[in-house]
């Protein structure tokens, strides 16, 4: 692994857990100091992290942890629902009667997390692990519909790295107590329509209570904002 990519999976990390929060002011330097690594690349680091919509910069201003909006969840969600509602889908058709049981085991288990995840809010490791694993659990909907693009797709385009970084910043903790595992009993019906259909209202949940969380955001939008919050960092 190279300094750049070490420092990309750090920087990456660290915005997932929210250890730095949208809005965040980003110096150079001092993410060189912490991660003991020279500044070079540490600036390749975040050029990546731009590309991939997770940090913004602008000339004169700086670089900061971007600022979710209403329109990147909307849009995001789209593309999340085309490529997931096609991978349940073929989950139902697809998937080996042992693989039924596991998903249906891990929908259960991440809603436990998630519902420990209402006494330890401020364990920022903690919901670093549950969000981990709940993206694992998507992306083993995504391999056992054995269609290998499908699931490269659904990791190159990041829906579920946004939907994560979208999460964090709405600050969305609270889920029904069988939320992942009435998604996982649909997905292991070996009914495709219905699998597809309980896939797409599941992230259409999500979204609607994340863009009403994105909306306590909105002060970090503007310029005036942006200064103020790399002010504040400064201090």
């Amino acid at each position: 692994m190279s300094l750049a990519d070490r420092a990309y999976g750090e920087i990456r990390n660290r915005i997932l857990k929210g250890d730095l929060p949208v809005g965040r002011s980003l110096s150079r330097r001092k993410l060189a100091e912490d991660l003991n690594i020279s500044v070079p690349p540490i600036s390749e680091a975040l050029q990546r992290l731009e590309h991939d919509g997770l940090v913004e910069s602008k000339p004169r201003v700086g670089t900061r942890v971007r600022v979710p909006t209403r329109q990147d969840a909307e849009d995001r969600s789209i593309v999340r629902a085309a490529l997931e509602s096609q991978a349940a889908r073929l989950f139902a058709e697809r998937a080996t009667t042992a693989e039924r049981k596991e998903l249906r085991q891990m929908g259960q288990r991440v809603d436990q997390l998630y519902s420990a995840c209402e006494e330890a809010s401020g364990d920022r490791e903690f919901l670093f692990s549950v969000n981990t694993y709940h993206m694992k659990l998507h992306l083993r909907i995504a391999e056992c519909a054995r269609c290998p693009p499908l699931r490269d797709a659904i990791e190159k385009e990041q829906v579920l790295i946004f939907n994560w970084v979208f999460e964090t910043a709405a600050q969305r903790r609270s889920l029904g107590s069988d939320y992942h595992s009435r998604l996982a009993h649909a997905l292991a019906s070996g009914n495709g329509g219905k699998a597809a259909a309980a896939m797409h209202q599941h992230i259409e949940h999500g979204l609607r209570e994340v863009i009403e969380g994105l909306a306590n955001l909105s002060g970090y939008s503007t310029d005036a904002g942006w200064r103020q919050r790399k002010s504040i960092a400064r201090k």
